[in-house]
């Protein structure tokens, strides 16, 4: 579809879409912005424990002083206090009627799938790495992962993005149903992670 201008837009994602990247991109902030208030009262208090340090595998505070922790030079939650506003605005927007050119969407897609690289890269850095775990990251990792399969599935299904022919009809039958995708992403890390830490959860129990 084009508008009066002769830019294509497309059609609205749906209210589940919209629902979908405002509770997530919340999430996503909150965790942000938990991490960033955590940050500063260790840095203002660093003989004193954080409220999300639970115990030597579940903990803020060790992952914090890791290098990792500040990949571009600074905080990483300062990123998603960026970040997770955008598909809130969008989420909220699209509930309000609004229609995005398919330049708008691939720009997005793109920035959803780097985020989402980012949180395997993370992943795998406190699983395989650190061998900690943040709570308040691992919030972060769940929004991101509804944010990317809801985007990804729409995405391919509305042909935002370019996919085989012969795949059109399992986007067209799962783009509404991307929380399936995200719970099997979200299961996965669960199990990888029970595994890569056993002998470690064996020394606490």
């Amino acid at each position: 579809m084009s508008n009066a201008s002769g830019i294509e837009t497309i059609e609205s994602p749906g209210k589940k879409f919209a629902i979908t990247m405002i509770w997530a991109g919340i999430l996503g902030w909150f965790a942000a912005f938990s991490l960033v208030i955590e940050r500063i009262h260790m840095l203002t208090n660093p003989g004193e424990a954080l409220s999300c340090d639970v115990n030597p595998f579940i903990s803020c505070a060790s992952v914090m002083k890791s290098a990792q922790a500040s990949m571009f030079g600074f905080p990483n939650p300062i990123i998603g206090l960026g970040a997770f506003v955008a598909p809130i605005a969008i989420g909220v927007a699209i509930l309000a009627g609004a229609k995005f050119a398919k330049w708008f969407w691939r720009l997005f897609m793109v920035g959803v799938t780097l985020g989402f690289i980012f949180v395997i890269y993370l992943f795998i850095t406190s699983t395989f790495v650190l061998g900690v775990l943040c709570p308040y990251c691992m919030l972060a990792w769940v929004a991101m992962i509804s944010i990317f399969w809801a985007t990804f599935l729409w995405s391919a299904a509305e042909g935002v993005i370019e996919v085989p022919t012969r795949t059109f009809g399992f986007f067209m039958r799962w783009s509404g149903s991307s929380w399936v995708f995200s719970l099997a992403t979200e299961v996965l890390a669960v199990v990888i992670i029970f595994f890569a830490l056993w002998e470690d959860w064996l020394t606490i129990f």
